[in-house]
């Protein structure tokens, strides 16, 4: 019972601890490294046991750190890849990007897996046992490359994916952002308005002694109004977004509400319906090449999409595929595709070259969603500026009308 309980310590203290260490080959080079143990004794045996001759060993823990990103793991494949490709061995590949990593999180992470490769299970079981960074999608296309024998080549054609999806990612965020970003300012200055400029402007009001324009009386309401009930607004609008944003992660019916919402916005619902569009027709071209069957590669498709409605159209297809339809009317019944990709696809079944018809039709929608980030970047420009202009001029014009009047009767 102690040995057991001993030997689940150690592999616990090997989970949480890497050492960093620093000795001496048999010719005298200084050799410095990193290695996972459960303690220094045995780092120094490991080492021993090599021929090198330690002179310093230090515990590193790995406790810091930021949360590991899509980025880091797109990168870690890009990395792992280009190694793999050059013919650096497989557990030499993550050690060489491990200790390259300035995320210890991320360290902590390729290490357990390197461990685990180590002991003889394969790279796609290991990435499995880390679902919250790889995906199923990532762990098929390793498991695919394992078993053809093609692992240097599907890595490559995986981070090449990883790359065009968070690259398709910034071009929405950017294309939000600008206007997020007018909104916050302007929903501030609308405060300091109603909270501290309006009530100056109420108080010289008083010394008037005459009636004030109807304008200027709804203005001061509202500001009187805010500054009596602004923690309730303020609650209000915390609270409603904190409630509206959890019911949107954890409602499958609001998920599903708001993924078919968010395509029929116009303008930005045309946006959106191309970037998922891509990222659909990326994801089954980059699983078809990599030889996914394609009922099994289907399973990996919706989720990829990120759209509650495409996730039900690639069920819906999966089904019919099954039963023997062909893709393209597996696809056209579910009315949810366009017209070019739809044909792209028929013509890729027809050819034998699937993948390369929905790898194009990818390309093409990523250059349309680039060309939109582009127009609606100069677009809204001016539109926000009008509505600002008209928010807050009509409000400061509301507050000199009865300076105006004054001035007019004197």
């Amino acid at each position: 019972m102690a040995t057991a309980l001993a030997a689940r310590g150690v592999k616990k203290n090997t989970r949480e601890m890497v050492y960093e260490w620093e000795g001496r080959d048999k010719n005298g080079k200084i050799m410095r490294g990193e290695m996972r143990a459960g303690g220094e004794a045995m780092v120094s045996a490991s080492l021993r046991r090599q021929g090198v001759l330690v002179t310093k060993v230090k515990k590193r823990r790995m406790s810091g750190g930021k949360a590991i990103k899509q980025k880091d793991i797109a990168v870690f494949t890009r990395q792992l890849a280009t190694m793999m490709k050059a013919g650096v061995p497989l557990l030499q590949a993550f050690d060489i990007v491990a200790r390259g990593s300035p995320n210890p999180k991320l360290t902590r992470l390729l290490s357990d897996i390197r461990s685990d490769v180590e002991t003889g299970t394969s790279l796609s079981a290991s990435f499995r046992k880390h679902p919250m960074h790889f995906d199923a999608l990532y762990c098929n296309l390793v498991e695919a490359g394992e078993a053809g024998g093609i692992l240097e080549a599907l890595l490559d054609r995986l981070a090449l994916y990883q790359e065009k999806t968070l690259e398709l990612k910034r071009k929405i965020k950017s294309a939000l952002m600008y206007p997020i970003a007018v909104i916050v300012v302007a929903f501030i200055v609308l405060t300091v308005i109603m909270l501290f400029v309006i009530p100056a402007f109420k108080d010289v009001f008083k010394s008037f002694g005459a009636d004030l324009p109807a304008p200027t009386l709804a203005v001061i309401a509202m500001s009187e109004f805010f500054v009596q009930y602004w923690w309730a607004i303020f609650g209000f609008l915390g609270g409603g977004g904190y409630f509206f944003f959890e019911s949107w992660k954890r409602s499958e019916k609001m998920q599903k509400a708001m993924d078919r919402l968010l395509l029929r916005i116009p303008i930005f619902g045309d946006l959106i319906y191309k970037s998922v569009v891509a990222r659909w027709t990326r994801t089954l071209s980059t699983m078809f090449a990599a030889g996914v069957p394609l009922v099994e590669a289907l399973d990996s498709v919706g989720g990829a999409s990120g759209n509650a409605v495409f996730v039900e159209a690639t069920q819906k297809i999966q089904k019919d595929v099954s039963t023997g339809a062909a893709l393209t009317t597996s696809m056209q019944t579910t009315g949810v595709f366009p017209s070019m990709v739809l044909q792209m696809t028929a013509i890729g079944e027809e050819s034998g070259a699937l993948d390369h018809m929905l790898g194009k039709a990818a390309e093409f929608y990523e250059q349309e969603v680039d060309e939109m980030v582009k127009g609606l970047s100069s677009l809204m420009e001016p539109f926000i500026i009008v509505i600002l202009g008209v928010l807050i001029g009509g409000i400061v014009i509301s507050m000199y009308l009865p300076i105006f009047k004054l001035g007019a009767v004197v």
